[in-house]
């Protein structure tokens, strides 16, 4: 538990100061042999896709179970390297600020293009709305799935735990759509990525409630939440968009098909503005988790 608490601000530290490693990083790595073994292995079977999965997912976590071996300076040091390259908080608020910078000057053609990095849906035809929205949606979910997710889950299970979580996570992201292709092939990966996210998805929301706007937070969450296809970014997107009193959600593009969704939050539709304040409302969690690390690193 110690390592824990001294491993997650040194790793929240390296994120703010250092950012996304430059070049090579190992999940994009690891995005590309899923890639690879999807086209090798996809036969539109549920059983190929839990091949797959336990292929990609089990070796690296077993081997992350040698690190309980470790001396106590090694572990710490290579926990927080490891947690460092699993979080990208900062990574993701540079991603949204390169949508919310063009937007803001109405170049709408260059928010749509740097969207697209964060988003799976068809952004050609969004407009300054949808833009925005789409943006502080993904703020909100990434920030549960590849912040807080990880965080919750080093502490529970140490490195393998924060292991099975992200890379089960980036299988869901690769695999995890109702098409054709994918819809038997990521199934697995889509139920075991939902269980897994299951309680930090609703500690992500009480920590938007905590520091956001308490009230309308905790009122769309439990009004609205249940309402949205996924039962964890349901919650954790009404909770977000009630803490910085916007509007998300709503009928989206995929893939060429209207998706309809419903309208998450309250307020004004989310704006470039919105953006900003979603942004800040992750750092500010982060600064929570932080200094409940640090708390109990102290009173361990």
């Amino acid at each position: 538990m110690l390592t824990f608490w001294l491993a997650v601000p040194i790793a929240l530290a390296l994120d703010a100061l250092l950012g996304e490693p430059r070049g090579w990083h190992p999940l994009a790595a690891f995005g590309r042999l899923a890639g690879r073994l999807e086209r090798r292995l996809n036969d539109r079977r549920r059983s190929s896709g839990v091949l797959a999965l336990a292929v990609l997912v089990v070796p690296v976590t077993l081997v992350a179970t040698l690190a309980w071996w470790l001396p106590s300076a090694a572990h710490v040091v290579l926990s927080a390297a490891v947690l460092y390259l699993l979080i990208g908080g900062r990574s993701l608020a540079a991603h949204a600020r390169a949508v919310a910078d063009p937007l803001k000057g109405e170049d709408l053609i260059g928010a749509r293009a740097a969207v697209g990095n964060l988003v799976s849906r068809d952004t050609g035809v969004m407009d300054h709305r949808a833009v925005a929205g789409a943006t502080v949606e993904s703020i909100l979910e990434n920030g549960s799935d590849a912040v807080f997710a990880s965080l919750f889950w080093f502490m529970v299970a140490g490195l393998p735990g924060a292991l099975l979580h992200r890379l089960v996570n980036t299988l869901d992201a690769m695999w995890g759509y109702r098409t054709e292709r994918y819809e038997h092939f990521g199934w697995a990966a889509a139920r075991l990525d939902d269980a897994l996210n299951y309680v930090p998805a609703r500690l992500t929301a009480a920590t938007y409630a905590m520091t956001g706007r308490w009230q309308p937070a905790v009122r769309c969450w439990r009004d609205q939440g249940a309402q949205w296809d996924s039962p964890n970014a349901g919650p954790v997107m009404a909770a977000g968009a009630g803490a910085l009193g916007v509007c998300v959600g709503g009928d989206a593009v995929y893939h060429g098909t209207v998706r309809r969704r419903p309208v998450l939050g309250e307020g004004p539709s989310a704006g470039a503005d919105s953006i900003h304040a979603a942004i800040a409302l992750l750092h500010r969690g982060l600064w929570l988790w932080a200094g409940l690390a640090a708390l109990g690193a102290g009173l361990a």
